[in-house]
């Protein structure tokens, strides 16, 4: 919290703590809070997998049931399920203070943990030849990674932001690259960001400035991705 300057009824000068953002009522903060939980950065991997394997009309046309399963479960276990356990496992050995990471020190590690499964996700698409939309999406989810992991050392980015950002240029990619219409997915996508971005706002300590940074490091991470895959 930023130290201001003011004058008391005394008409002494004192320097106090003042907080960033205006506490917000908790109909305000409530929804804010499920909105941050069910839209994670850990999550966000799995739904855009999901969404290619299930919805997308033409991403896995001709692949076999077995095969959207397996791709959905090496997302899963790459991108959602082992940096969790590594998360609480860091907590349980008290080398982070808390799980939300709220320093710029605590997330060293997660992000160098992140960084190594997501490379082997991404390495895994690569050289089982796998579908080019799902290869795209994995290697920016590891480009965030290291990008976020980068501005952490100057800047306490925020990881929503990153994910939202991916999320955006992920669908925008898929939307003009195709003959199908994707508007309705696409205008979703940018919503969700939208409410992800405020909710960050509302009940996180991060500026503006984090989560505009945050989500051009997502928007780069994808558009190198598309680059490097195509």
């Amino acid at each position: 919290m930023p130290d201001r300057l003011v004058i008391t009824k005394e008409n002494q000068l004192r320097e106090i703590s003042m907080p960033e953002a205006i506490p917000q009522p908790g109909w305000v903060t409530l929804p804010a809070q499920v909105v941050s939980y069910v839209f994670h950065p850990l999550f966000m991997p799995l739904y855009m997998a999901l969404f290619l394997t299930s919805v997308h009309p033409y991403a896995y046309t001709g692949t076999s049931a077995w095969n959207k399963l397996s791709n959905l479960l090496q997302v899963f276990v790459n991108c959602t399920f082992l940096p969790v356990v590594s998360v609480l496992l860091l907590k349980g050995l008290k080398f982070i203070d808390s799980i939300f990471l709220k320093t710029q020190k605590e997330r060293i590690i997660p992000y160098v943990i992140c960084m190594i499964f997501y490379f082997w996700c991404w390495y895994a698409f690569k050289n089982n030849q796998g579908v080019k939309e799902m290869t795209s999406m994995s290697l920016a989810v590891f480009n965030a990674s290291v990008f976020g992991f980068l501005a952490n050392i100057v800047l306490k980015v925020s990881m929503h932001a990153i994910a939202m950002g991916v999320l955006v240029t992920f669908m925008a990619l898929l939307a003009v690259s195709g003959d199908t219409n994707l508007t309705f997915y696409l205008s979703l996508s940018v919503l969700t960001a939208g409410a992800v971005c405020t909710s960050r706002l509302i009940v996180s300590d991060h500026s503006a400035k984090e989560i505009y940074f945050g989500f051009f490091i997502g928007v780069f991470s994808q558009l190198a991705a598309h680059y490097f895959v195509s």
